[in-house]
């Protein structure tokens, strides 16, 4: 069945939404004159590929050589013309607070780069108190005005090591990691000798077993040199996940009492560490961030770690050519 309407009806139904669309449209012209409703964007800059970042490197000095000795460190490597420091966890007893710290090395123009906050254990039953007192350190780096805390490990001695403790470990990292993003410091772990961090294989596992976002690798390369690795390929493979390094170097002590001990920190360019391929490593990756020039203690007794920062200093200036 088919509807229709009277002429006159129809003419006036057309007439309405003829008037109804005009309420509502503007002449071709006053729309022109208005102007585009958004600016017209530059779509060009999609065709060029964003350009990487180049890499820098800030240069520190670690404290450790002069023995808890750290105003005198402090002194010295501000002297030497270091801009950063890494101290140890003993500077929250030698100092009233916080502020203390922060105004002295203000005073001096040094960055607290990192704290060394001793090693992680990873004991189930002590869990809570390492957490704990990792915090508390990493509080400290904040209120000083610091970047990072370091910690290594502290291998079972008591027993055969197992594949769970790896995984216990990265764990633990990650939960202190957790802890110490909240307070605006990242976490580093430190590989050393003597830890279940020992070996490339060793670091490798730890690493897989914590969260990338909340635990770093700080690399000491000389500690993964004598751990038997290439530090430059690890700062190939790990360069996602560098936090900061130790710069530093080693020898060999091939008649030494302790056939477990057969090795000694010595002053960079004196050892066995390929330095230079360290530095077109971090160039390669384009590193930013900070590479802490490390000595445990004074190699030869007749110098004092001041002489022996300076040793370090000259061959990062004249042999690498890298300005401190």
């Amino acid at each position: 069945m088919q509807c229709r309407l009277p002429r006159r009806d129809f003419l006036r139904a057309i007439g309405a939404a003829t008037a109804a669309t005009a309420a509502f449209s503007f002449p071709l012209k006053e729309l022109s004159a208005a102007g585009p409703r958004y600016p017209p964007m530059d779509l060009s800059y999609f065709d060029t590929p964003i350009s990487p970042v180049p890499g820098e490197i800030h240069f520190g000095y670690a404290s450790i050589t002069w023995n808890e000795n750290d105003r005198q460190a402090i002194e010295d490597i501000a002297a030497l013309g270091f801009s950063g420091i890494q101290l140890r966890s003993n500077v929250l007893k030698e100092f009233t607070s916080a502020e203390e710290l922060r105004d002295l090395l203000e005073k001096h123009h040094l960055k607290m780069v990192a704290l060394s906050s001793g090693g992680v254990n990873i004991d189930p039953a002590v869990e809570q108190e390492e957490i704990a007192r990792h915090t508390e350190h990493a509080k400290f780096v904040r209120d000083v005005g610091g970047s990072y805390l370091q910690v290594t490990d502290e291998r079972p001695r008591d027993r055969a090591i197992t594949s769970a403790d790896y995984t216990r470990l990265g764990k633990l990292l990650t939960e202190i990691g957790k802890r110490t993003a909240d307070l605006g410091v990242s976490l580093g772990y430190h590989n050393h000798m003597g830890t279940l961090g020992q070996r490339p294989k060793e670091v490798d596992m730890i690493l897989e077993a914590a969260d990338p976002r909340y635990a770093k690798l700080e690399l000491d390369v000389a500690h993964y040199f004598q751990g038997g690795g290439d530090p430059a390929k690890a700062i190939e493979r790990y360069q996602d996940r560098l936090l900061f390094l130790h710069i530093k170097d080693v020898e060999s002590l091939p008649n030494a009492e302790n056939p477990k001990h057969d090795y000694r920190f010595v002053e960079l360019g004196r050892g066995r560490v390929d330095l230079p391929g360290v530095f077109d490593a971090l160039h390669k990756v384009n590193f930013r961030g900070w590479g802490i020039v490390e000595l445990d203690a004074v190699p030869d007794k007749s110098r004092t770690p001041k002489e022996c920062a300076e040793i370090s200093k000259k061959y990062l200036e004249e042999k690498l050519k890298v300005t401190v």
